[in-house]
């Protein structure tokens, strides 16, 4: 049931088209007068308006243009006789939905009613989904007030003003596909779409297919005619998720594309062309690919023309309290219940761990504590079983350097203890079996270090962590 406004000076017409609507379940008002109409289609909210073009007063037109030019968006149906379908065709220039001619069936104007509600509702949907789309994006930003990713912000806003190929590169989970949706969203394409391909999960015939499309019967099971992803972002960006793993006879294919802007749907010798900004990552090393002849050293440059390296999360450990706050918020969002948050000892537990599956292995570990715990605040006995045995490097101590290996090793004990005794440093000394002040000058030690570099994770007892909020 919709609520429909028709104007027409003719009172016969609408007490007709007004009886018969009504008899389909619409509540129709009734104008005869379009400058009566105006007002009331401004202030009221109506489903659709069906209105004559030869009016005194005000025409249709006019009514049309009012209507758009004050922001009414409602589905407008034209009635017309048939010397003034050129003048119904000026009112879809204007904004109006359709037209139909005079002398009409009731029930050819209640299918164009239909139409006019479908189409205002896939609208009202599509308006929707893009505030959805906004808010998802919103809501998946860089997290992280460091300076590593401070530098990371700036240098992705430079790269989002251009129309060049970007190489974004970064281990496996640091968030490479998040940074190609930030340079998309803050470029000039961003009204735009932007579609994502991951070339490892394909075959390199389903993979072409998938980029440039195919014709009806090109192979087995090409029932019809397909566009390809870089058709369907024409004008917009293609994200190529591990381009390190494209065949090398395709790689020469999606050279072209990005040399020249031409391709051919598979089984089609008709050239097209498209607009595409191409963003591809990868984790891998691609110098040393293409040394080992596994990739095309011209489509590597042609790829690295903005080249972004994102950080692993060891190398911003600063960001570590922001990061699990966020992942925290999300959790509870996601439970409908209040955050989890996470005590001081946890917290340096985190901080001291290598995290070799970066910011997704963080996520995962927060989502899981958040369902897990059974009080307000997430503690070391439940998350240190988690971590135990899958830190960075054979030894399972973190990080050690070169030529510091024993330094590293002596610290991670002592934070290990100092963590285990909630940082006593009595009861820590006494397990490690040394002195208490000996104890306290490594601790300064390594405090006035993390103070000239602020990346330098302090250990318990040195700096006292805060719990995030």
């Amino acid at each position: 049931m919709a609520n429909i406004a028709v104007v027409d000076d003719k009172e016969i017409l609408r007490d007709s088209l007004g009886a018969a609507l009504a008899r389909e379940d619409h509540t129709v008002t009734p104008f005869a007068d379009a400058v009566e109409a105006l007002a009331q289609l401004k202030s009221r909210a109506f489903d659709v308006v069906l209105t004559d073009l030869k009016m005194p007063r005000m025409d249709g037109l006019t009514l049309i243009r009012e209507l758009r030019a004050s922001g009414c968006e409602t589905p407008i149906i034209v009635m017309t006789a048939y010397a003034t379908v050129s003048t119904a065709v000026s009112a879809m220039k204007l904004g109006a939905f359709d037209y139909i001619q005079k002398p009409f069936e009731v029930e050819a104007v209640a299918v164009l009613i239909e139409r006019a509600l479908e189409h205002s509702r896939l609208r009202q949907e599509n308006e929707a989904l893009r505030v959805t789309v906004e808010e998802y994006h919103r809501r998946r930003n860089l997290v992280g007030s460091g300076r590593a990713m401070t530098a990371l912000r700036k240098e992705l806003d430079r790269v989002a003003a251009s129309h060049a190929t970007v190489l974004v590169t970064g281990e496996s989970g640091t968030g490479k596909e998040l940074v190609a949706s930030h340079v998309h969203h803050a470029s000039p394409r961003a009204n735009r779409p932007m579609l994502c391909l991951n070339c490892a999960a394909l075959s390199a015939n389903l993979l072409e297919s998938e980029l440039f499309g195919h014709e009806r019967g090109a192979f087995t099971g090409a029932d019809r005619t397909r566009k390809g992803r870089f058709e369907l972002a024409d004008g917009g960006t293609l994200l190529l998720d591990e381009i390190s793993e494209m065949a090398l006879p395709l790689q020469a294919k999606l050279l072209r594309v990005l040399q020249e802007g031409e391709f051919e749907r598979v089984g089609s010798s008709v050239t097209r062309r498209a607009d595409v900004r191409v963003i591809a990552t990868t984790n891998r090393n691609l110098d040393e690919w293409v040394s080992k002849k596994k990739f095309r050293a011209d489509l590597f440059y042609r790829l690295n023309v903005l080249p972004v390296a994102v950080p692993p999360v060891r190398e911003r450990t600063e960001d570590l309290p922001e990061l699990v706050g966020h992942f925290l918020q999300q959790a509870a969002t996601c439970d409908g219940s209040a955050p989890r948050k996470v005590t001081p000892e946890a917290m340096r537990l985190l901080m001291s761990y290598s995290w070799p599956g970066n910011v997704r292995e963080l996520e995962n570990l927060c989502r899981r504590a958040a369902t897990l715990c059974t009080g307000d605040q997430i503690d070391v006995d439940l998350i240190e079983p988690w971590l135990r045995g899958t830190a960075c490097g054979e030894s399972g101590l973190g990080i050690l350097r070169e030529g510091r290996m024993l330094e590293d090793m002596e610290r991670h004990l002592i934070e290990k203890m100092l963590t285990k005794h909630h940082g006593h440093r009595v009861k820590t000394a006494k397990a490690l079996g040394m002195g208490v002040r000996t104890l306290g000058l490594k601790l300064k030690q390594w405090r006035e270090e993390a103070q000239e570099h602020p990346r330098i994770l302090v250990p318990m007892g040195a700096e006292p962590w805060s719990a995030p909020h």
